[in-house]
């Protein structure tokens, strides 16, 4: 199913790659950067986001293919558009050592088990725990924002060699982890391509 695309979308893409030239990425890469950059109005993320287009490649079909979603919070779900999301917080509790955002993505693996795809946008805690896991993720999308434990949390991640997409930087948040996720909902699947 084809998305419609609003004029004012339109025009910020148009906008976005006069100021940016993103042909050098490939194609779900590429994808991931411009949406992620449009959701934030910040051409930084060129050079701060860590992918690898084969991860992209297996997250997509895995995806496509209906894994399930797990999100940190709900305003990261808020903003994932055309699919369900799993969200666990609201029956997460803290106690000694663990935060409800950790106890949550404890709650939603044992849920969904293997094969999800993980986006975190807003708990550094809830990636640290996801990396303590035996999650085996389709890709962990880590762009938790802060000061404190982000950068750690997101560099702990790229060490894992989980496949991944992150950022370099304290920036993340809620809305660039949905956008990342959705920019690899939006992009079509070959099938779509040869309509």
């Amino acid at each position: 199913m084809n998305r419609v695309v609003h004029p004012i979308e339109e025009e910020s893409y148009r906008r976005l790659r006069a100021r940016l030239d993103t042909s050098h990425f490939p194609p779900l890469t590429r994808a991931v950067v411009e949406r992620v950059i449009h959701s934030a109005a910040d051409l930084d993320y060129a050079t701060d986001l860590v992918m690898a287009e084969a991860d992209l490649e297996k997250a997509h079909a895995a995806l496509h293919a209906g894994a399930p979603v797990v999100v940190d919070v709900a305003m990261v779900g808020a903003g994932i558009t055309r699919r369900e999301t799993v969200c666990r917080l609201g029956d997460a509790e803290s106690g000694p050592g663990l935060t409800r955002s950790a106890h949550a993505i404890r709650l939603a693996h044992e849920q969904v088990g293997p094969g999800a795809l993980w986006v975190i946008g807003n708990a550094p805690t809830a990636l640290e725990e996801l990396l303590t896991l035996d999650a085996d993720p389709a890709l962990v999308i880590g762009l938790p924002v802060g000061f404190v434990g982000a950068v750690e949390s997101k560099a702990a991640l790229r060490e894992s060699g989980l496949p991944a997409v992150s950022n370099v930087s304290e920036k993340g948040g809620s809305a660039v982890a949905a956008a990342a996720l959705n920019a690899l909902l939006y992009h079509p699947t070959s099938a779509e391509e040869n309509l």
